[in-house]
């Protein structure tokens, strides 16, 4: 059910060039105008400036940049994700508070979205810079119906929502196995799936997402500078991090419909469609032995499928690899 707020907001925003009166307001959302004249000071904490005129009642003038759960939630076109909403300003990583807050029962389909990470993490604990205000730093708990060995697909899966949304906006992404997405062969984005199981049964899934929107190019550490990139540099604009975050969501919603209902054949196939460096030679590095091979796509299981030593098919699980760019 929607919340008296945003109720509250989306009567505002469809009636922007007029006054509401605080009693229409009251009788609409059955609560006193007292409770009104407290969710107006709550929306302007937000960003939103509100101008109130006795005898008139409100009226929204602008609405905010920030991200907050009211700016996502107003607007948000899904059923199930992101119906919780857990926002922080600041935070070691929303990965580490998505596993609190699952741990203590948070519902399938939970977000957990700052403004700024301090420990901000990708695969293989490295570090991930997560600026104030300039990117999107976010994590969704899911408790999925399917085996824990199919998880890798779900890192996938993300991959193309997220793939698919820069797509949406005239961007062209590339995927690098296993999750990193590149626009002109620098990385964007990146995904971390984190899980907590028994032998046969996900008890729940935090996907984090990490993504760089906003940024200008002094805006990232030297040490990634040249391997990192950004929307705005990219595209030599501002973005509205707020609607970003909400067609990921919405996207995530579909795809993972799709998914659950019809399994991980379209995934693949999409994921193929966007893959970084398809078809072309690849320098693989395991504990064992190295080897120059060709990429051949993904497996069902979410190994990278390339050719061994001797032409033959193998799939590859953990390695260094030199995309010989």
């Amino acid at each position: 059910m929607e919340s008296t707020r945003n109720q509250l907001i989306d009567l505002l925003a469809r009636n922007s060039d007029r006054f509401i009166s605080g009693q229409m307001l009251s009788e609409h959302l059955n609560i006193t105008r007292s409770a009104i004249w407290k969710h107006m000071k709550e929306l302007e904490k937000d960003g939103y400036v509100i101008e109130g005129v006795s005898k008139k009642g409100y009226r929204i003038i602008r609405f905010p940049d920030k991200v907050s759960e009211n700016t996502i939630k107003w607007g948000l076109d899904t059923e199930w994700l992101g119906n919780t909403i857990i926002h922080k300003e600041q935070t070691t990583s929303t990965q580490h508070i998505a596993h609190q807050a699952a741990q203590n029962g948070a519902a399938h389909g939970t977000i957990i979205v700052a403004d700024e990470q301090t420990q901000g993490k990708g695969r293989l604990q490295r570090p991930w810079h997560s600026a104030k205000n300039l990117g999107i730093w976010l994590s969704i708990i899911i408790r999925p119906s399917i085996l824990p060995y199919l998880a890798p697909q779900l890192t996938l899966m993300t991959a193309t929502v997220l793939a698919d949304v820069l797509h949406n906006k005239g961007i062209e992404p590339k995927i690098k196995w296993p999750n990193d997405i590149l626009i002109n062969q620098s990385k964007v984005a990146g995904i971390l799936t984190e899980m907590q199981a028994e032998q046969d049964q996900i008890q729940y899934i935090v996907i984090g997402i990490g993504m760089n929107v906003n940024h200008k190019q002094h805006d990232l550490p030297e040490d990634v500078n040249r391997k990192a990139t950004s929307l705005t540099i990219e595209t030599n604009k501002s973005w509205d991090i707020n609607k970003l975050i909400q067609d990921i969501l919405k996207q995530f919603e579909d795809t993972y419909a799709d998914y659950i209902d019809n399994g991980f054949i379209d995934i693949k196939k999409n994921w193929e469609n966007y893959g970084f460096r398809i078809g072309k030679p690849i320098y693989i590095s395991t504990l064992k032995e190295k080897w120059a091979g060709k990429f051949l796509g993904i497996a069902e299981d979410g190994a990278l499928l390339t050719t061994d030593k001797n032409g033959d098919t193998c799939k590859i699980y953990s390695a260094d690899i030199d995309w010989l760019v």
